[in-house]
């Protein structure tokens, strides 16, 4: 079965500095795949690229395929449909995407009216529905909220009904957990899987969180300085990453069990876009860099089934164990 979303060479650029380098990335139908990595690597700016989000002064290329259709600068028409409507995302800060002016219901209801041409009373009656679905306590009451009136988690379920307005094929969330204390995130995780459960919805997690992740999808890409520089499924990645980078981010996470050992940080930092060093972009922060790092950059290429990694001297299982384990 043909991906629902398949994204193709994606490549962003701000005045002439690319943020994007040849992104290729597709989600299947039904599927919850994870976006992880540094902040700065290039997550959030591949799904607002992808869906005509960012900036005019932004340079977007590539190919973004919807169902076959391309949609990577397509008519702005043709883009109301696909946003909010197939496609939807939410952000990590609920607070700063709501309207402070509006009431709750007015804005679940605007976006009933503009993805399904329901209002009036009916659309009324579905915003309370969809405020029921995502848990919100005292939805009809909660209707003629501000935002500001609303807790982080409450706001977020709002967001996530908002979502759910357009009654969209893939959901794309963007840090859904990040300014929520661990219970209130455990509730909307677990919404966003029974939500999934119930209406075959895809799923994309940006999250820099991999506890979340493992919970939550069954493939992970591990992002790099504008590129995907691992993808496998969840499981195998956190089993035996082959990456450096992917192992360093396991290495980083306090074990739970077994004796306490200091956590292991990834020396140096994610490089600038405009100071970009030559071949792999990891290849200063490597522990297993050699002077053929510096050469090329290394194309995503399969280390085992169902596993891709952008590393000349991928790491073997043993040696990842070793590294995690240091």
């Amino acid at each position: 079965m043909p991906p629902l979303v398949e994204i193709t060479g994606l490549t962003a650029a701000f005045d002439g500095v690319p943020a994007l380098r040849s992104v290729d990335l597709s989600v299947g139908r039904g599927e919850a795949v994870a976006l992880v990595g540094e902040s700065g690597c290039g997550k959030s700016v591949t799904w607002l690229a992808a869906l005509g989000l960012l900036p005019g002064k932004a340079r977007v290329g590539g190919s973004v395929r919807l169902d076959g259709q391309e949609i990577l600068g397509a008519p702005p028409a043709t883009l109301d449909a696909v946003r909010g409507g197939r496609v939807a995302m939410i952000f990590q800060d609920p607070a700063s995407s709501l309207n402070p002016v509006h009431r709750i219901g007015r804005q679940i209801t605007e976006a009933l009216a503009l993805h399904r041409g329901t209002t009036g009373a009916a659309a009324r009656e579905e915003a309370r529905r969809l405020l029921d679905r995502v848990g919100m306590p005292d939805a009809r009451r909660r209707l003629d909220a501000y935002p500001h009136e609303l807790s982080g988690g409450q706001n977020q379920r709002v967001m996530i009904a908002m979502a759910l307005a357009g009654a969209p094929e893939l959901l794309v969330a963007d840090e859904p957990t990040t300014a929520l204390d661990v219970t209130i995130q455990a509730q909307i995780l677990e919404l966003l899987a029974e939500i999934r459960r119930d209406t075959g919805m895809a799923l994309v997690l940006i999250s820099h969180d991999l506890g979340v992740v493992a919970e939550t999808c069954e493939r992970v890409c591990v992002m790099y300085a504008g590129r995907i520089v691992e993808e496998t499924a969840a499981a195998d990645l956190f089993a035996a990453p082959a990456h450096p980078y992917a192992a360093g981010l396991l290495a980083a996470l306090p074990p739970i069990d077994g004796a306490r050992r200091p956590l292991a940080a990834i020396p140096g930092g994610v490089p600038e876009p405009w100071a970009m060093p030559p071949g792999c972009a990891y290849a200063p922060r490597c522990p297993r860099r050699v002077a053929a790092c510096e050469e090329a950059v290394p194309r995503l290429s399969t280390v085992a089934p169902a596993h891709r990694a952008a590393c000349i001297r991928p790491l073997p299982q043993g040696a990842a164990r070793e590294l995690m384990s240091a």
